[in-house]
Order: C-alpha cells, then structure tokens, then sequence
C-alpha cells in the first residue's frame, strides 16, 4: 500500500515514515503543501496524511484542489488540538476522518486500515479486462476463457493491477515508475520494459483474449484484441 504523507515538520515526518516502513506501508514525503498537491495529483496513492498546518499552501486548501481536480484518494486530517473549525471544515470539503496531535501510532494504524476498508468496493474485488480477470488481493491471475491461472511476483501484481484498474487507457512509463517504485528511486525505464515482458509473457501462456499495447512515445495500455 502507498502512502503520501504531507507535512513540513522534519524530524516528525522522518520518525513516522520509518514507523509506516515497518509497518509495510510505501511512503512518499512531501515537505509542503505545494510538493503535497502535486504529488497528490498523480492520483496514485492509496490514502494520503495530510497536515492541516502547512506553511505556504496549508492543508484545507490542499485538499479542497484535490477534490476540486476529482482525486478522491482517502484523506486522513492531521490537526492541532484546539482546531476544531479545521477539523469541520477539513470534513466538509472532503476529508475522510482525522486525527489530533499528539497520537498514539497504533491508532493511525488502525485509522488507516479503516479508510482503506471503506474505499475498497470489497476485500474480494474482482479486476477484469475481456476474459483476462484478477482477484484482488490474490497472487494469481487467470482467464475466463479456458480456466488457465498463472501465479504473479510482488511486482507484477502491482503492474497487472494497475493495468486493469486503468484497462483501455494509455498508461505512460513515468506514471507506472511512480506506482510501482514511487517517486523518490533511481528504477529506470528498462526495469518497466521488463515487467512488462513478463506480463505478456503470461499472458500468451494464458491464451488470453487480452494483450499489453506499446503505444509508441506514450506508454501502454491493456485492452482486448
């Protein structure tokens, strides 16, 4: 799960994206609200923590530009004590639910795994794409047409459900990087290629209906063939 946390005091930020890791959460660093707005646009986070008292842009503007460009990833609210019009106002223009410092971690924990719950249609979603289907959650990926199922790595199931959460839609290679390997990495575009090689590769063993498109100086797109 990825996470994007926004907030401008370093040495917190630092001590919570270190408790998140063990915790097995992927966490991006945004130092201010401007980093936090931009970061938040690529709408590839799974929850976003965003503190409310930012210098610059603060947190409520933040989150009323985001739901204003349509992200609607689950924003938790990190609030003063004493801010109870800012926590109203963070609810009404689209938070999901905050927390008030100081906080004890396993709360957030706990928050967290609440606000991802409630923006999962089901914890057994199924993604598809013509007869070439996944169960979310699952490490397999399978085809309707003749019941074949394959299993999938860590990173694989991250591309394959990427591709068919996005399926007929031309993906860019930047975008995937992010995603997958986050903002701050040093992957290149040849680790993408081979993923993608992988991909395909299994999906000719499936004999699925469905193929990875090179779409040329765009990226790539899953769609029926």
């Amino acid at each position: 799960m990825r996470l994007l946390l926004v907030e401008d005091e370093e040495g917190f930020a630092e001590a919570l994206c270190a408790s998140l890791k063990m915790e097995h959460y992927i966490t991006d660093w945004a130092k201010n609200g401007e980093e936090g707005l931009s970061q938040g646009l690529s709408n590839i986070y799974d929850a976003i923590i965003l503190d409310i008292m930012l210098p610059g842009l603060n947190g409520l503007t933040v989150l009323q530009k985001l739901r204003e460009q349509g992200i609607h990833t689950p924003v938790l609210l990190l609030t003063a004590k004493s801010g109870l019009d800012d926590k109203i106002t963070g609810l009404d223009l689209g938070a999901d639910d905050y927390l008030t410092k100081p906080f004890h971690r396993e709360e957030l924990y706990a928050r967290l795994r609440a606000l991802t719950r409630r923006h999962s249609t089901t914890s057994l979603q199924e993604l598809s794409c013509g007869d070439l289907y996944m169960i979310q959650g699952s490490n397999e990926l399978c085809c309707k047409t003749n019941g074949s199922h394959l299993p999938l790595n860590g990173k694989e199931y991250q591309l394959m459900e990427y591709l068919l959460r996005n399926a007929g839609q031309i993906i860019s290679r930047e975008q995937i990087i992010e995603k997958i390997w986050g903002y701050d990495t040093n992957t290149e575009y040849n680790n993408v290629e081979v993923y993608i090689s992988f991909l395909r590769k299994k999906l000719l063993y499936l004999k699925s209906e469905v193929s990875i498109q090179t779409i040329r100086k765009l990226g790539y797109m899953l769609k029926k063939t």
